[in-house]
């Protein structure tokens, strides 16, 4: 499928669109991810049939949308409303009625926050690797419980500098475990072949994080607890600290529940219950010294938390699916593009799980 930009004015801003399909397909948003932007699903995009339109925005501070203060005291709402200003703009979306909601990672974030604030507006919804409906960070149990009072451990102070560095650098290297190039297919994927042609395509998503305190990764407060720091109030690592996203209640009460596929790869290094991501977790295996143990600071059950609130939503009239795939990391639609297409030309033909 050929796609082109669209650039369009909300919220005060100016946020680009991938737009392709026809005007009177079914209507597909595609939300991406942390350190990517729209362009990320280009090996989803292509597969898809042509009766589909695709709208795929590239969040601000991502991709070549405007670059804008994220406020993280408003959890993901600040890109969740971003979107949400494009559902009623006919240019974008020629065709009312409701959409059928893909998002992948951070966006999965941002999808919870929709689904939640916007109910009747989406038919069907695929999770792709989502964060947990209560943030990431392992400073809450299996039900959502705190285990600690000040969330240290999250947040922006929780992102590798040099990673950060790189990034605003530009650099295409891979030179050092934290080059961008590296963590794209070290941790984005588990097979770095997966990436194929499309890995200087997936390298320059990577490469338009806008960096900086309002944006990525955001800022940092002290915290008593280990590590010593805790998440602020700005940027996006902050957006998902656990004392500012918290959608998992919002999300099983939602006005309407829309079918659910949820999509993971079973070696997934950023979204698991023994995240390299996460710093109370890798404190438990020796790789940052100082872990307080168990008892203080467990390891965050990502996976077992999005299962337990999905369950939770079944009970309360939705409906989920959970697929997993073997050998997979943390983007299936580049590693199972075919698999991932099948499960979302299914929801888009039938709206059935």
């Amino acid at each position: 499928m050929q796609t082109r930009d669209m650039r369009v004015q909300a919220r005060g801003i100016t946020q680009n669109v991938l737009v392709g399909g026809p005007a009177d397909g079914t209507p597909v948003l595609l939300v991406h991810g942390n350190c990517s932007s729209a362009d990320f699903w280009a090996p989803l995009v292509r597969r898809l049939p042509d009766g589909v339109r695709v709208v795929a925005p590239d969040l601000r501070g991502y991709g070549r949308s405007e670059t804008a203060p994220v406020d993280a005291t408003r959890g993901l709402r600040d890109f969740a409303d971003d979107v949400a200003a494009l559902l009623d703009d006919r240019e974008v979306f020629p065709r009312e009625g409701p959409v059928v909601l893909v998002a992948h990672s951070m966006g999965a974030g941002v999808a919870m926050h929709l689904l939640a604030d916007h109910p009747g507006r989406f038919s069907a919804v695929l999770l792709e690797a989502p964060v947990s409906p209560y943030g990431f960070g392992g400073t809450r149990d299996l039900d959502g419980n705190p285990t600690t009072a000040d969330f240290a451990g999250t947040g922006g102070g929780a992102a590798n500098p040099d990673f950060v560095a790189r990034i605003q650098a530009g650099d295409r290297s891979a030179e050092a475990p934290t080059s961008p190039l590296s963590v794209l297919r070290s941790a984005y994927v588990a097979d770095p072949a997966s990436l194929g042609a499309d890995e200087e395509l997936l390298l320059d998503t990577v490469l338009s994080t806008a960096i900086g305190d309002d944006n990525y990764p955001g800022d940092a407060k002290a915290a008593p607890s280990w590590p010593g720091m805790g998440p602020g109030d700005r940027g996006v690592l902050n957006t998902m600290a656990p004392n500012h996203f918290n959608v998992a209640e919002a999300l099983v009460g939602a006005g309407s529940k829309p079918p659910i596929v949820w999509v993971r790869g079973d070696r997934d290094a950023i979204v698991s219950d023994t995240s390299l991501f996460d710093l109370a977790y890798l404190g438990s295996i020796g790789a940052v010294p100082g872990w307080p143990g168990d008892d203080a600071c467990p390891p965050q059950p990502m996976v077992g938390q999005t299962r337990a609130v999905l369950q939770r939503y079944a009970e309360n009239g939705g409906r989920f699916r959970e697929v997993v795939y073997e050998n997979c990391g943390h983007s299936p639609h580049i590693e199972r593009p075919a698999e991932v297409t099948g499960e979302l030309v299914q929801l888009i033909s039938t709206g059935s799980l």
